[in-house]
């Protein structure tokens, strides 16, 4: 049966533009690692997106890579993103969303700690809003890479490079064991 360990738990008091954890144990304390997101950002124009996930030492080397899949209204969608700086496509409600709602962001990396393999990530956003209209709500399921050997040491959560994630917003990384 899986054990789930909260290694780091915030809720932000006041707005930031990120959220960062360092000092992730890789001695094999944990098999996985799960982070679990409920965000809002202050972006004024457009959906607002967690625009970049980094990892051991906010590593912006062209080595992430992403394929998305996503529906913002009737027509699902499909985009294929490689040699970027991060991962992005990590979507939550911004200022022009209904008022007081957060979305969701679950991020699955499993062997995180390994350092014979790159790292895979799975992805899971959605961008909830009272509205029909495209846009202003998203619904997201990717698959990314990270092409590099090292453990997975630190995760960083940057907003959009115009906004911050609001008060209230919160971030919640567990180490995963048994799964």
């Amino acid at each position: 049966m899986a054990a789930f360990t909260v290694i780091d738990h915030t809720e932000l008091g006041a707005a930031a533009s990120s959220w960062d954890v360092t000092s992730i144990p890789t001695d094999g304390t944990y098999d996985h690692l799960l982070v679990k997101v409920s965000a809002r950002t202050d972006k004024a124009t457009g959906p607002g997106w967690a625009d970049a996930l980094t990892f051991l030492n906010a590593d912006t080397g062209n080595n992430y890579s992403t394929t998305l899949l996503y529906a913002q209204g009737a027509v699902p969608y499909s985009h294929r993103q490689s040699s970027h700086g991060d991962i992005e496509f990590l979507y939550c409600p911004s200022a022009v969303a209904t008022a007081a709602t957060f979305g969701s962001t679950t991020v699955w990396i499993p062997h995180y700690a390994n350092t014979d393999n790159y790292k895979q990530i799975i992805n899971r956003s959605a961008q909830e809003a009272a509205s029909t209209t495209a846009n202003d709500w998203y619904l997201t399921v990717s698959a990314s890479l990270w092409q590099d050997t090292s453990a997975i040491d630190q995760i960083t959560l940057t907003a959009d490079a115009s906004a911050d994630f609001v008060q209230y917003s919160t971030f919640t990384l567990y180490g995963v064991t048994g799964a």
